[in-house]
């Protein structure tokens, strides 16, 4: 597990006075503010968030530290992290992505089917994307219960039971 969680990334400017879009990973949007100050993933940088209003697939916010629209506008891009111990914790059938990604993929009978790579989420459901060997591109695998049984990150391995035909 990381110590630190990626809970959003800078859009580009909203308006020139150092407004910017902000698109929020937390589970509700608003909850992006209320975690402290949010880091870059080196922690050279530190921002205080407040936030402005709404627009089209993200917040508007104000960063400490941004006035101008070039300032926002060199930092789009730039993914915001939170020390993991400032976050809820989860109940236990819930996870952060992050603790995920990297996790060994076995089937119900002990084989390896490959490892986790990115967790998506296209508006449905979450799918784990799996990529290993013998796999000519990465598999989308449902992010079920039904197809995900068992998730146990202390030994850090997934066993799934995909759909047939899937692996």
């Amino acid at each position: 597990m990381t110590d630190k969680i990626c809970v959003g990334a800078i859009a580009g400017a909203f308006g020139v006075r150092g407004e910017l879009r902000l698109k929020s990973f937390t589970a509700t949007p608003e909850d992006i503010a209320t975690y402290g100050p949010l880091e870059t993933e080196d922690g050279a940088r530190s921002f205080a968030v407040t936030l402005t209003g709404q627009t089209t697939n993200a917040l508007t916010a104000r960063l400490s530290g941004v006035q101008s629209k070039e300032e926002a506008d060199a930092l789009r891009g730039t993914q915001l992290y939170v020390a993991r111990d400032r976050l809820p914790s989860l109940p236990d059938d819930e996870y952060y992505h992050a603790d995920l990604i990297g996790l060994e993929v076995f089937d119900s009978g002990g084989a390896l089917l490959g490892r986790v790579k990115a967790v998506l989420n296209h508006g449905a459901s979450d799918l784990l994307e799996i990529h290993g060997p013998g796999l000519k591109s990465t598999v989308l695998l449902p992010f079920t219960r039904a197809a995900v049984p068992t998730v146990d990150l202390a030994t850090g391995r997934i066993v799934a039971d995909p759909p047939e035909g899937l692996f």
